[in-house]
């Protein structure tokens, strides 16, 4: 993890929890002057979240980074739920999703390939196991550039 985005998390994942929500995760998408700052929050609650829970964590957000300043130049501010395809940031949440569909992008590649999507067996030591087309891959945790849970309906 840069130096960057663990200062954006100390200073977010407080605001985030002191407002009563569960900080999911955050992506930082430096594209020059268009660069964007995504937050995600969950809940306990059975409402989920809704556009309210984003506007007040969005409000205090933006106050503590207007404040400390950490990014540099124009940056635009979303805070969201993680939805159905929600991302997965770490090892406990891979965890809750074992069985489910995954995709998953590397930063580097494994076996020849970045990209795999299928079913998430399990998790041993910092490895992901996944099973594509019946063959079974642990990927580095911090290989793992990106990951989402691929919704079944």
């Amino acid at each position: 993890m840069s130096a960057k985005f663990t200062i954006l998390e100390d200073l977010i994942r407080p605001v985030v929890e002191g407002l009563g929500f569960e900080f999911w995760g955050m992506e930082y998408l430096s594209l020059g002057k268009d660069s964007v700052l995504r937050i995600f929050i969950e809940t306990d609650a059975e409402k989920g979240i809704d556009v309210e829970d984003c506007a007040r964590v969005s409000r205090q957000v933006s106050s503590i980074l207007d404040v400390e300043d950490p990014i540099t130049g124009e940056y635009s501010l979303e805070v969201s739920s993680p939805g159905l395809d929600r991302p997965l940031f770490n090892l406990a949440q891979y965890q809750a999703y074992i069985g489910s569909v995954v995709a998953l992008r590397l930063r580097v590649p494994f076996d020849g390939r970045r990209k795999f999507k299928g079913q998430l067996m399990g998790i041993e030591g910092e490895d992901v196991v996944i099973r594509v087309d019946q063959e079974e891959y642990l990927l580095p945790i911090d290989l793992i550039d990106k990951a989402n849970v691929v919704p079944q309906f």
